[in-house]
């Protein structure tokens, strides 16, 4: 049974094989899942669990205190581990550290739902919150999308957004901090939203035709960041209806006012990378709803424990 720490495997990990590990994912028989989330405020703890015969089983623990980030010193918000195990003799391989999978698991899922929906031409990219989830955004969207020219942050807090900005610069890049969300939104391409925000932060009327939105943040049924007018404005896709539909607010909020219903989601990844058609033409907004669930853990675990035994 092996060990992965984060500074141990990080560096050796990059953005495009972790898209086309998921692709291939998608690929194999159907994942089992489950998950439990148990909550206090904004404090979280949640549990997910996937089998796939032939790639392995996982279990993936992590507590989510959003506070933390303001403690001094500060300390992680998203703490946990990851059980892979062999799905032929329920044999533990490894234990993996959970922010280095839910680091690549989330950026990736993001990043390949672009691949598969966003026009290949952006050139503006636009990420709406400005934590750690942020900071993974750009490097996987500066390396996975070479169009990209202009990185734009915003965030509630500028100071933070500024901060942000003032750290990517040791990575050659040129941040610019928005004043204004409307404005940057009408601007960008690509827009990813990261935030803890339970009332809409990214409004309908100001995504322009041609627009991918990449929505992250809600993973509760009492969050979201869109508007009723960006769901309905644009093509609806999601990672897996199994995790989204009856589980997040980004999508039962709406559901629950009798806004559309499931058959307003046009495809998940499964569909997607087994020859679905995806965006339609480049005046399209096209909506992707990061849902994470467990089966993604998996595919990131078993690329990682893959990459550490080469």
């Amino acid at each position: 049974m092996k060990v992965i720490g984060y500074e141990e495997a990080d560096s050796k990990l990059n953005w495009s094989e972790m898209a086309d590990a998921m692709e291939a994912g998608h690929k194999l028989e159907p994942a089992e899942i489950g998950d439990l989330l148990l909550a206090k405020g904004d404090r979280s703890i949640l549990n997910r669990a996937a089998w796939i015969d032939g790639m392995g089983i996982a279990l993936k623990s992590v507590t989510i205190f959003p506070e933390n980030n303001n403690r001094v010193p500060p300390i992680p918000s998203i703490q946990g581990a990851m059980f892979v195990f062999d799905s032929d003799t329920g044999a533990l391989e490894a234990i993996v550290d959970g922010p280095l999978v839910t680091k690549w698991k989330t950026a990736g899922d993001s990043v390949l739902g672009a691949r598969l929906l966003a026009r290949k031409d952006s050139e503006n990219y636009l990420v709406v919150g400005a934590g750690t989830v942020a900071k993974t955004l750009l490097q996987a969207y500066r390396e996975v999308f070479p169009s990209l020219k202009k990185f734009t942050v915003w965030n509630r807090s500028k100071g933070r957004a500024e901060e942000l900005a003032e750290e990517m610069k040791s990575e050659g890049f040129e941040l610019i901090v928005a004043d204004d969300l409307e404005a940057a939104a009408r601007e960008a391409d690509i827009i990813s939203t990261a935030t803890m925000a339970k009332e809409p932060v990214l409004k309908g009327e100001w995504v322009q035709e041609g627009t991918h939105v990449d929505l992250i943040g809600a993973f509760r049924p009492d969050m979201r960041e869109a508007d009723d007018d960006l769901m309905l404005k644009g093509r609806l896709f999601v990672d897996a209806r199994e995790t989204t539909i009856g589980e997040i607010g980004e999508l039962m909020i709406p559901m629950a006012a009798g806004l559309f219903a499931d058959d307003h989601v046009v495809a998940d990844f499964r569909d997607l990378c087994n020859g679905a058609p995806g965006r339609g033409a480049d005046s399209e907004i096209t909506l992707f709803k990061n849902g994470g669930g467990a089966h993604l853990d998996l595919m990131t675990a078993r690329m990682i424990v893959e990459k550490m035994n080469s």
